[in-house]
């Protein structure tokens, strides 16, 4: 698999997807236009971030989510990134998905932790319809908790969708990754499109979109530009756009990818904040080796929501009591539990 950003990364390859209103001259924002953003000034750029983040969220809370793997391993797909990947040598054991008696415990550890949402993951290309029955008793178990529901299971059919909806599934998540130019040099078994056509299938079922990317794979400044404008042109764009770090895992073909500089990790997020008013704008994967100053930053530009626990999939996360600690130092507080509707539209 490639790893060298070629010059057509410069160009965004054309997908199919539906504009929502920005600043550009056709009603959507140009890659120019993020790019743009992404070159102010940084004190500039931090503060028109940080006024659009009070416009849309004046109560400033952080929303805590929590991740589990359902599923372990054992991955068909070719993604760079991905320690769960078959054809790589991680030291990830595949496992079998869980009972729900297992994933309900968990479940309500995190929220006695104070989680308010709780995402469940299977590594699978896409579920098979015995799959996603069984993912939906998980999505009702843990919807019973009063906690909000969250599912990444790989690419989906309109009609799975439409069960993990019946279930009451209120979110999906299926990133984007980076931008389309770069994309095949992350992935090449599965498409941009075919992770748009999920994404659609899962608005269609009413299902709110949990969706963002990479940054650190080795992408140009362009491409980030490029995932931004594709995210913030999805009509609508994502209640929830999770940004990560890159976690350089030994094995993976990104092993040894250059580390993102701190400082354009928070243009990405104030960038993402700008365009996406609405979204929780989400801290992801990489947050331990960010830093406690850099995360400060991150919420300065207007992130939001962190994955909370300390383990993510199988990756390493802050422990809660880190967190905890963190919010305390910068006078941030959690968001408190609600799985009504209203709270899981965008806020005026």
């Amino acid at each position: 698999m490639s790893l060298v950003v070629s010059a057509s990364s410069v160009a965004v390859q054309p997908v199919v997807l539906h504009h929502s209103p920005a600043p550009g001259p056709e009603g959507a924002w140009r890659l120019a236009d993020v790019q743009a953003l992404l070159d102010l000034p940084f004190n500039e750029l931090m503060h028109r971030a940080q006024t659009v983040h009070r416009e849309h969220f004046p109560d400033a809370d952080i929303e805590l989510a929590t991740l589990l793997s359902v599923k372990t391993g054992g991955c068909p797909e070719n993604c760079g990134y991905c320690p769960q990947a078959a054809q790589y040598d991680t030291g990830v054991t595949a496992q079998k998905l869980m009972e729900v008696d297992e994933v309900v415990q968990a479940a309500q550890a995190a929220k006695d932790a104070g989680a308010t949402r709780f995402c469940m993951g299977a590594a699978w290309r896409a579920p098979k319809d015995r799959d996603v029955i069984k993912v939906a008793k998980l999505v009702e178990a843990v919807k019973g908790l009063g906690l909000q529901t969250c599912a990444t299971l790989g690419m989906l059919e309109p009609h799975h969708a439409e069960q993990l909806k019946d279930a009451g599934l209120d979110y999906y998540n299926h990133n984007l990754d980076t931008s389309s130019a770069y994309y095949g040099q992350v992935v090449d078994t599965r498409t941009y499109q075919d992770r748009l056509d999920t994404l659609a299938s899962v608005r269609k079922a009413g299902i709110s979109v949990c969706c963002g990317g990479i940054v650190g794979m080795g992408e140009s400044p362009v491409d980030r530009a490029g995932l931004i404008a594709q995210l913030a042109n999805l009509n609508p764009h994502p209640e929830s756009v999770p940004i990560n770090s890159l976690v350089r895992v030994p094995g993976t073909p990104l092993a040894d990818a250059p580390p993102i500089d701190p400082l354009d990790f928070v243009r990405v997020i104030a960038v993402s904040r700008i365009t996406m008013p609405k979204a929780r704008v989400r801290l992801s994967a990489g947050r331990q080796q960010l830093g406690e100053a850099v995360q400060a930053l991150c919420f300065l530009a207007g992130a939001n929501s962190i994955f909370y626990g300390d383990k993510l999939l199988i990756t390493g996360n802050p422990d809660a009591d880190a967190d905890l600690s963190l919010l305390k130092k910068l006078g941030l507080k959690a968001r408190a539990v609600s799985t009504t509707q209203a709270d899981m539209a965008f806020p005026s």
